[in-house]
């Protein structure tokens, strides 16, 4: 009998060294190749539209930026055999994309050395792969995040109020989220809370799911919770509301809500959350309209952009007129690299990068950025739906519906499908902790999927 079973052991250990693991390595690897090759191209076009010759400094600096990637991709393949081989590729790709864009905006803004915005972003990038590499080696079992629920919780909370101490906060007319370390690094802590706070809403929802699923009233076909249940939710709610009125930060105080109430979904499957949180949204922005005034500003500019009545087309009105006419110029395919005109719209290389990109790439190519992020988006909830462990689950889900959302606002913004607010596109637009959240998401997505692939699964039959 014990000879059966050191059989069986061995036959085992041999099929799972031969598994898919390499194979999805070797994918990862022609993926790579193929993304640094394409953000590669688009450097080298726009030097040659917007300068007419080839810097080979940038380059070289870019390949470095590449190698670093590749270092996470050998990591990977060390420490994380089976993780997703598309996560990676696709971050690399909107990565050196967005780099490619903010480039050329320095190029027509005469931006060079330290001043340059592309510089400042080429240092954070491999600041924010190395936090990526960093993390995937020192974190072996994800699950271990598990334990400490309530002390993300606490530091998301905290990371939050950061930008109201006095003597850390940046002076902002627009909004009060940035902190400065020392006078010499600013960086808006909200990035990071986010991370901290899915976490949190994972590992709470994990514990208190069962509460939330089966206990509640039935009404209208839909059983609607009781108020402990629904305390949760009310107080993120209010938190969100406190984030747009004390820091003025629409942007993040709707992220952090979606992302509780999406997870919250998941979490317990009923559709009566869901309707709770798209309700506490619309009297959230009902009471913000009437009560706050650049709530409202934003409002109007979204309604009657075009109405020189309601919106001064020299004033508030300038940025979105440009962005959308920046979009009209660039037609179907666009004007090609480094021959458009993005640096007239205001904060191009951020908040409207993605009319920058329409402008040169054309509507082609912005479809094209927008199936990128639907894949990463697929693979991530693939991850969270094919784990085995709650937690997993829903952290896997609540990180990429992050992603999906701040895409969906930014892109709805530029684009007056929603009103504009304050976030930045993902790996896209320029920002130093807006980069090293999203890559610290993708180092925890190759986590959950490594450990998913490697998880061993119950035979039938």
């Amino acid at each position: 009998m014990s000879t059966d079973v050191a059989a069986d052991t061995s036959v085992i250990k041999a099929l799972r060294s031969i598994r898919m693991p390499q194979t999805q390595r070797n994918r990862e690897f022609g993926l790579l190749l193929f993304a640094t090759v394409i953000s590669g191209g688009a450097l080298t076009l726009v030097q040659l539209g917007a300068l007419g010759a080839i810097d080979p400094m940038i380059l070289a600096i870019g390949g470095g930026l590449a190698a670093l990637a590749f270092a996470l991709h050998i990591v990977l393949r060390v420490v994380a055999r089976g993780a997703d081989p598309f996560v990676l590729p696709i971050a690399t790709l909107l990565t050196g994309l967005g780099i490619a864009m903010i480039y050329r905006i320095d190029i027509a803004k005469s931006y060079t050395g330290w001043t340059a915005y592309s510089t400042k972003q080429l240092a954070w990038t491999a600041i924010s792969l190395a936090g990526a590499i960093a993390t995937v080696i020192l974190l072996r079992n994800y699950r271990v995040l598990f334990r400490y629920t309530y002390i993300f919780g606490l530091t998301g909370i905290v990371l939050l109020l950061l930008p109201l101490v006095p003597g850390l906060r940046v002076d902002d007319a627009n909004a009060a989220v940035w902190v400065s370390l020392g006078g010499f690094i600013s960086f808006q802590p909200g990035e990071i809370a986010k991370l901290c706070l899915a976490i949190f809403f994972a590992g709470y929802l994990v514990r208190t799911r069962e509460s939330l699923a089966s206990v509640g009233t039935r009404f209208l076909g839909i059983t609607w919770p009781r108020m402990r249940e629904l305390g949760p939710v009310l107080v993120v709610w209010v938190i969100s509301l406190a984030i747009i009125v004390f820091q003025r930060d629409l942007g993040t105080g709707t992220l952090i809500f979606g992302m509780f109430v999406a997870m919250l979904y998941v979490a317990t499957g009923k559709t009566s959350w869901v309707l709770i949180g798209l309700g506490l949204v619309l009297a959230g922005a009902v009471v913000a309209t009437q009560v706050l005034s650049y709530v409202h500003g934003r409002f109007i500019n979204w309604l009657f952009l075009f109405d020189p009545k309601q919106v001064d087309p020299e004033g508030a009105g300038y940025q979105p007129m440009q962005g959308l006419f920046g979009l009209a110029h660039g037609g179907l395919v666009g004007t090609g690299w480094g021959q458009g005109r993005p640096a007239v719209t205001p904060l191009a290389q951020s908040d409207y990068i993605i009319t920058s990109l329409g402008e040169e790439i054309g509507l082609i190519g912005l479809f094209a950025i927008l199936c990128l992020y639907m894949v990463f988006v697929s693979r991530g909830i693939r991850i969270g739906l094919a784990g085995q462990d709650d937690f997993g689950k829903l952290l896997a889900t609540g990180l990429s519906f992050t992603i999906a959302l701040q895409v969906f606002i930014m892109v709805g913004g530029v684009t007056r499908v929603i009103p504009l607010t304050g976030l930045t596109t993902p790996f896209l637009a320029a920002g130093g902790s807006s980069l090293v959240a999203n890559w610290l998401i993708v180092a925890l997505l190759l986590r959950i999927s490594d450990a998913v692939r490697s998880q061993p699964r119950m035979v039938i039959g």
